[in-house]
């Protein structure tokens, strides 16, 4: 799934496919408004930000704990951790849980609202549109390949990096409780 960061030594074929998922979806749409919602119509209204937008999300001098979730919908291994961080965030409201979408603008309308419903997803999502990939991926985390599904879960002490799926409810809580 490490479709989202070239490495010097990958093939030209990941080179082409890259440039071609992130050309097709320049669109910079602004919505500075990030809240945690609890209601099933959460996601009438998704966000699209570039990275420079969506940069101070990730950054907070607040008390707040925040568990943010980059995924996408054709990813298996971050849907099928979607219900857990949902659990998770119904049982934990203190937490901020941000999801962070990496599919296309254009597929918001017909593509990922209806899959958001069907997968009874409430949470906050935002879609991250910026094409320059390898340069915002060593922004949130240099030892990040750029493979999904990837979260980081961090507070104003302290900032975890995963590079993995969340196997159950458990495994969630079993790292959010490393933050001090």
């Amino acid at each position: 799934m490490n479709l989202l960061k070239i490495k010097p030594l990958k093939s030209a074929i990941h080179l082409v496919l890259v440039l071609s998922f992130f050309l097709s979806c320049n669109n910079t749409k602004s919505d500075k408004t990030l809240q945690s919602n609890t209601t099933t119509n959460v996601n009438q209204d998704i966000p699209v930000y570039n990275f420079n937008q969506f940069e101070p999300l990730i950054y907070t001098e607040s008390d707040k704990t925040y568990l943010i979730n980059f995924w996408a919908m054709w990813c298996a291994p971050c849907v099928k951790e979607l219900p857990y961080i949902e659990q998770f965030a119904a049982q934990n409201p203190e937490v901020e849980v941000i999801l962070v979408s990496l599919d296309f603008p254009k597929d918001i309308e017909t593509k990922l609202k209806p899959f958001l419903k069907k997968k009874n997803i409430t949470q906050k999502v935002v879609l991250l549109d910026d094409a320059d990939a390898n340069a915002w991926i060593d922004k949130i985390d240099p030892n990040w390949s750029g493979a999904i599904p990837f979260t980081i879960m961090f507070n104003k002490n302290e900032r975890l990096f995963y590079e993995r799926s969340f196997e159950n409810l458990e495994d969630i809580e079993n790292q959010i409780k490393k933050l001090n």
